[in-house]
């Protein structure tokens, strides 16, 4: 597919081999911003033709797409060498910044064990170790939970040791995990290399011994019968695509596993999961069943259903409640109810609708109650609602559901692992740029709360008499979703009760609404410290993302305090094409509409400036993945706005991978970003691909660029052929601020535990501060 050819040779710069600009290109927006002396390494270019639409492009770097050549191979170590030289002077300054980062880690970090069955489980990350442990006591006497030691009962067994993996491969990577209903078996797949074929392992928990099983690759999701010896698994075909349900006896050897089902539509790809009771092993996105499977309902383009099961009927979440719909409306998710032997043939009772105000996002069934996860107005919100749900309910109100004590200031919830079908206790970790992450136990049937465990240390629970506080009485049991308010409305927490420790003293978390483009309110979330920022003189970073309905990641990071306490603001823009609770939020950023996440990024930069946040010629984009579309492409329509930018494995060569059927997720992403072959999709592709509209001759933000030699998601060619073109065709002297740093180890996630994540943060934190012109600052 490649031409090979040989390229010259790059000698690495010396340390005392640098220069410094300060001229009126973008560089010299930093008094003294040192580069190598040595060119940056220049790839060789074969001529390449496209012709689409009517629409001729050239791509000489084409023949990057070939990981085999021995020449890619060759340019990727080269710009690693200069990426290394480039950085040279930032030395200290990444010690200074790791030396940090680690101590705020605690030297060993623990779960608060949860309870399963008659076992009592929980993480733990050794002294001097980069990865976790799953551990596990059987309970026999009674448990002491303080400071997440077991005391009594059985001695702790060790399920999986994430250290271990890592030793045997030089790289760890875990899919999935499911221990079986018997606790006697783990089923969890391995990722060897880091282009995510997954290997399919059998623990068996008894012996402490892996079972000996035919090698199966390709794995992707995992589901535990009831019996606790038949497992089904899913697996990919060579373009990544879950395709085909499996199912084995684990205690065979694998040579008789047998196909369930098999998905031929390539535009599809299916799951497996289990119902929370166990009873029920279903096909998530399967049509046409085969023998012994029964349908919940025929496929329909755009339209969701997840199913659980509780005392004879089916509860379903979907976005499209009757039988008689063709396609999706657009409308948010239903809860609905059928009975099982009913669940094909009758439309499906509506138990809760969505409107303007409030949308479910999620639900987990138990044997007393049922969670919702909801959504208001972009606010996430939780509650509770008694089992079995009395018929013909249609108003949340009908239901009295508890509504969770949750802290004032806007947060992430995630839930534990709540494995345990009949308990009465729901845990989650909820989380915010201001608040360390927190694991919350609700009980439901007494509607109290007990804080757990925050970051740092596990609380005492031993006296149940001191650590439960209730919502707010007035309106725990009314049903009512009232505003969010500091006086303890919608059960949140108030004055009247101990919090958890937030760190809202030292820093401070705005939630703004920026008017885009088009005057749609997006949510802007910015973080600093009350110490160290200055107004319209600090330095500032925007994150965002923006793709497949993700909400962005703005969860609790002790790394960010370093930027934070030298002075910088960090905000996080929610823009259209990523989550919000909204349906609709999602498909107004996708295909024809990708415009519109890239517009909402560059009003949340305007935004930041104007209003004074951060110095106007001192903001850094970044962007992770599909994410980096938005800086890349930013950058291409205002190439001035920003100073740096990081883009992470980025999605940049957009319009050619979309292109290529033979990639791996290029036909399902047609959904998410359109379909070249159609003239409209194309055009609209072509308006924004970041790699076709590089400009000419101007002056580009510095910029690190970082990709990964076995990823699957991103091509390691993206970053690459990103880089290359910026440095032919951009400001040569910008140019040479352009860095390209290449895992040749790992796969689109990277392969650091947590030391490693904080020598990769301070690398990325220092070429920050040495392109703003801060890195001597301390």
């Amino acid at each position: 597919m490649a031409v090979t050819s040989l390229l010259r040779r790059y000698k690495p710069a010396t340390i005392s081999s640098v220069l410094s600009f300060s001229t009126q290109c973008f560089v010299g927006r930093t008094s003294s911003l040192s580069v190598p002396t040595e060119a940056p390494p220049v790839p060789k270019k074969i001529p390449f033709a496209i012709s689409s639409h009517g629409i001729t492009r050239q791509d000489p770097y084409r023949w990057m797409k070939n990981t085999d050549d021995t020449d890619f191979v060759d340019f990727l170590k080269r710009e690693n060498s200069y990426a290394q030289a480039f950085m040279a002077d930032t030395e200290t300054l990444r010690r200074d910044l790791v030396s940090e980062m680690k101590t705020r880690i605690p030297e060993e970090i623990f779960t608060s064990p949860e309870r399963w069955g008659q076992w009592l489980y929980r993480q733990y990350i050794p002294k001097g170790k980069e990865y976790p442990l799953l551990c596990r006591r059987l309970e026999k006497d009674k448990t002491n939970w303080l400071s997440g030691l077991f005391l009594g009962g059985e001695e702790e067994e060790v399920v999986l040791d994430w250290n271990q993996i890592a030793e045997q491969f030089g790289y760890v990577h875990v899919g999935v995990c499911r221990v079986s209903p018997d606790h006697n078996y783990l089923a969890y797949t391995v990722d060897p290399e880091g282009g995510e074929r997954f290997i399919l392992q059998i623990k068996d928990l008894r012996t402490g011994r892996l079972l000996p099983r035919l090698e199966v690759d390709g794995v992707v999701s995992l589901a535990w019968a009831l019996d606790g010896v038949t497992l089904f698994y899913t697996v990919a075909d060579e373009n990544q695509r879950p395709h085909r349900v499996v199912v084995t006896n684990v205690e065979s050897d694998g040579r008789d596993d047998a196909v369930v089902f098999t998905e031929r539509d390539s535009s599809f790809c299916v799951d497996i999961t289990t119902t929370k009771d166990g009873k029920f092993v279903y096909i998530v996105n399967a049509d046409k069943p085969m023998a012994g499977l029964q349908r919940t309902r025929e496929r329909v383009p755009g339209v969701q259903c997840f199913l659980e099961h509780h005392n004879g009927f089916f509860y379903i979440l979907t976005n499209s409640p009757s039988n008689a719909i063709s396609e999706w409306s657009g409308e948010g998710y239903y809860l609905t109810r059928c009975l099982v032997e009913e669940v094909e043939v009758s439309d499906w009772q509506t138990v809760f609708c969505p409107n303007d105000d409030v949308v479910i996002q999620d639900m987990d069934m138990f044997n007393d109650y049922l969670v919702l996860f909801l959504n208001k107005k972009g606010v996430p919100m939780l509650c509770s609602i008694d089992m079995p749900i009395k018929a013909n309910t249609k108003h949340m109100d009908d239901l009295v559901p508890w509504y969770f004590p949750l802290p004032v200031d806007s947060c992430s919830v995630a839930p534990g692992s709540n494995h345990n079908f009949l308990s009465s206790v729901y845990r989650v970790v909820l989380s915010s740029p201001v608040i360390p992450d927190t694991i919350v136990d609700y009980d439901v049937s007494r509607r109290l709360f007990s804080i757990v465990q925050q970051e740092g240390g596990v609380l005492d629970n031993s006296d149940s008499s001191k650590p439960w506080y209730s919502a707010d009485r007035s309106v725990e049991n009314s049903g009512q979703l009232n505003d969010r308010t500091s006086e303890g409305e919608d059960g949140k927490l108030d004055s009247r009760v101990p919090k958890w420790e937030d760190l809202s003293d030292a820093y401070v978390c705005e939630r703004q609404e920026v008017s885009s483009h088009d005057g749609v309110e997006v949510p802007l979330t910015i973080l600093y410290s009350r110490e160290a920022w200055k107004k319209s003189e600090s330095p500032g970073m925007l994150i965002g993302y923006g793709a497949y309905g993700e909400v962005l990641d703005k969860s609790w990071c002790t790394n960010r305090l370093s930027m934070l306490d030298r002075g910088w603001v960090i905000a996080f823009a929610d823009v259209r094409g990523g989550g919000s609770g909204d349906f609709s939020w999602h498909k107004s950023g996708t295909r024809s509409l990708k415009q519109n996440s890239i517009h909402d990024f560059i009003y949340s930069a305007k935004y930041l400036i104007e209003k004074g946040y951060v110095h106007r010629h001192h903001l850094a984009a970044i962007g992770y993945s599909a994410g980096a579309i938005l800086p890349a492409a930013a950058m291409n329509m205002h190439p001035s706005l920003f100073q740096a930018a990081i883009l992470k494995v980025p999605f940049v060569d957009v319009l050619n991978t979309l292109s290529d059927p033979n990639l791996p997720l290029t036909l399902l992403d047609h959904e998410e970003f359109g379909n070249p072959d159609i003239q409209t999709d194309f055009r609209s592709i072509l308006s924004y691909s970041p790699y076709d509209k590089i400009r000419k001759d101007v002056c580009y933000p510095s910029m690190l660029v970082t990709t990964s030699f076995h990823d699957s998601r991103v091509g390691v060619w993206e970053g690459a052929k990103w880089v290359a073109k910026i440095r032919d065709s951009t400001c040569h002297d910008c140019s040479r601020a352009v860095i390209l740093r290449t895992n040749m180890n790992g796969g689109h996630f990277g392969e650091g535990g947590r030391y490693a994540q904080c020598e990769e943060t301070a690398f990325d934190y220092a070429f920050l501060l040495k392109v703003m012109g801060y890195h001597n600052d301390r």
